[in-house]
């Protein structure tokens, strides 16, 4: 199937040392590149954060993973603490990838990074690939497993996964709420809503609850890795944000990315993934599912909903601004204040349902 997620050739300004490389390895982590072994780098195209890479030793694929170029935020792009995730899931959780090595010596290729293995997949973005078709009966089975490989995390033993000091559960929902209200402002732009109202909505209906489970931050369809014929999730990808939280909040943040087939048109534009197929379920649907995966109660849903979207608007709107202020060329930032307009509008409806 040539819908395996393949890396291409290295971007220009982002290239690798293979010669500091191989040798820092076969010093430190002798296993990934034998003393008669070659190492070929490519690049993975997808992603806006941390930049991954493939490495190949003879027939053996590895994956490589560091902070973006000239980022000046280390917190937000911590090799360590993302390698200390999956050393931590690893034999407690069956869908994070296995580390390797992890290097603190940016002197080796200019950055910290670490090594792990290469889960060989089909990852879904915005549209099925050309030579991948689906029947609502595969599309179902796809939501269901995408659902239960995310309550199977939130229903993870934090104590039997060493992870009791990632995260500050107590007092998880207002930090989001607060900090997510203080981004958007921050970010905002002339041709965005102020969202003042909306902010204010959320302050008022935080949730007196406090849970305690591992959240990756960022779980949604292109983040998730199928075998080849599309039945099985095999892994897990970037857990720069996993953290201890709120597992409801988690869910509601993937929910955000969710868009279904009655959805409004403008909402249908925007979707960054193949949720509106025949065949896949309908957000109540999965809500209903991960109530009865997770034995979660569940009482204020709206509000949930509504912070998930807008924390994507904000996450957007972070992004768009950067372009505004010419900071970033990238031309597929230049519709996301447009984004912003309809996941805002999007949130007043979800309020309106409420009431």
């Amino acid at each position: 199937m040539t819908s395996i997620d393949q890396a291409r050739d290295i971007r220009e300004g982002e290239d690798i040392d293979a010669a500091a490389l191989t040798h820092w390895c076969r010093e430190h982590a002798p296993t990934l590149v034998p003393s008669e072994g070659d190492m070929t780098i490519r690049q993975f195209p997808g992603g806006a954060s941390n930049l991954t890479y493939l490495l190949k030793v003879d027939d053996r694929e590895y994956v490589l993973r560091r902070p973006p170029f000239g980022s000046q935020v280390k917190s937000a792009h911590d090799m360590g603490r993302e390698y200390g995730v999956l050393s931590r899931l690893d034999g407690v959780y069956d869908y994070g990838p296995t580390p390797i090595v992890h290097c603190t010596d940016e002197d080796v290729i200019g950055a910290e990074f670490y090594v792990m293995e290469r889960l060989r997949g089909v990852i879904l973005r915005r549209d099925l690939p050309d030579d991948v078709s689906l029947s609502p009966a595969a599309a179902t089975r796809m939501c269901e497993q995408l659902l239960d490989v995310q309550a199977a995390l939130h229903t993870t033993d934090v104590d039997a996964a060493g992870m009791a000091d990632f995260g500050k559960p107590e007092g998880y929902i207002e930090r989001q709420v607060l900090g997510w209200n203080k981004r958007y402002r921050n970010a905002r732009t002339d041709d965005v809503p102020d969202c003042e109202a909306l902010m204010q909505w959320l302050e008022a209906r935080m949730p007196d609850v406090t849970r305690r489970a591992i959240i990756h931050n960022d779980y949604k369809l292109d983040n998730v890795v199928f075998d080849e014929s599309l039945n099985d999730i095999i892994g897990v990808l970037d857990w720069e944000m996993a953290t201890l939280g709120d597992p409801v909040m988690d869910f509601a943040c993937s929910m955000a990315y969710w868009v279904q087939a009655d959805d409004p048109q403008p909402m249908l534009d925007i979707r960054m993934g193949p949720t509106h197929l025949p065949g896949m379920l309908t957000r109540d649907e999965m809500l209903a599912r991960y109530r009865e995966k997770t034995g979660f109660a569940i009482d204020d849903w709206p509000f949930y909903r509504v912070f998930g979207l807008f924390r994507l608007a904000a996450i957007l709107q972070q992004i768009y601004k950067r372009y505004v202020e010419g900071k970033t060329q990238d031309e597929r930032f230049a519709g996301f204040g447009q984004a912003v307009n309809v996941l805002a509008a999007q949130c007043e409806r979800e309020i309106r349902a409420a009431a």
